[in-house]
């Protein structure tokens, strides 16, 4: 299987991940040209995409999808209140409905040869989840936009392969920064964004011997540096009881506008 987090950030996301024969995206709030720009270098058309999985309807993260819509044919797996909010947005009023289908968290899903499991997460959207892929033994998991996780959380990952966590901000600089008071607190609350130290935390908590990614993700531009949020979540898995040490760990930060390098697992 391949990982590749096409771009990731506060600005836009997607990520592609596929098997020999089945080829997804999650999510594409970065232009349509971008991303079929993407899966050109890795190989792909359009035609090839077996669906594109959508986390939750913030811009951010459906940016392009009325145009690649338009433009192709890939069938789009979201939750029924995500679909709903989707189709209300005025952007968003030309896509057929037929070409959406709806996702269950906890309820798996056969596509191709990869099984996809939604999994709920805590952010101010109208239904967000989080997605685990699974091809044989291989699991991948594309976890953000969560201002909090718990034991179901630390479940949904555990046994990765590959993760994608968000690594969104530095506590202290979004407290010190230009965001308006209201700003900060629903990022800081527990419908907001995960920050580096409760990143570090959580992957600390589902580390095992077999990992060959780990993806820090849906990094704030005002509020983070990614040498910040590599050495924060250093610091916690180092501090933790987990018995890993970080050097020996593959961790990596997404590349906010370029993608980043193939995970092959």
């Amino acid at each position: 299987m391949r990982f590749v987090p096409i771009a990731s950030g506060s600005s836009g996301n997607c990520v592609m991940l596929d098997s020999d024969a089945t080829h997804f995206l999650v999510d594409v709030g970065i232009s349509c040209k971008r991303t079929l720009d993407a899966l050109k270098t890795l190989e792909l058309a359009p035609g090839d995409i077996s669906g594109i999985f959508i986390t939750h309807e913030h811009f951010d993260h459906i940016a392009g999808l009325p145009v690649i819509a338009k433009r192709t044919e890939m069938p789009i797996y979201a939750t029924a209140k995500t679909i709903a909010a989707i189709l209300a947005m005025p952007a968003c009023s030309s896509i057929d409905p037929s070409r959406f289908v709806a996702v269950r968290p906890d309820e798996k899903l056969l596509v191709g040869d990869i099984t996809v499991e939604p999994m709920h997460i805590s952010h101010d959207a109208a239904d967000p989840v989080g997605y685990r892929f699974c091809c044989g033994r291989k699991k991948a998991c594309v976890c953000t936009d969560l201002g909090c996780y718990d034991e179901y959380t630390i479940d949904c990952l555990r046994d990765s392969d590959v993760l994608l966590v968000e690594a969104n901000h530095d506590v202290n600089m979004l407290q010190v920064g230009p965001y308006p008071y209201h700003l900060k607190q629903r990022i800081l609350g527990t419908r907001g964004h995960l920050s580096n130290t409760n990143s570090g935390q959580v992957i600390g908590r589902v580390l095992n011997d077999h990992m060959k990614g780990i993806c820090l993700g849906h990094l704030s531009h005002e509020n983070n540096l990614p040498e910040l949020a590599y050495e924060t979540v250093r610091v916690e898995i180092m501090m933790g009881d987990s018995g890993y040490r970080p050097e020996d760990l593959p961790i990596t930060v997404a590349k906010r506008s370029e993608p980043s390098d193939v995970i092959e697992f």
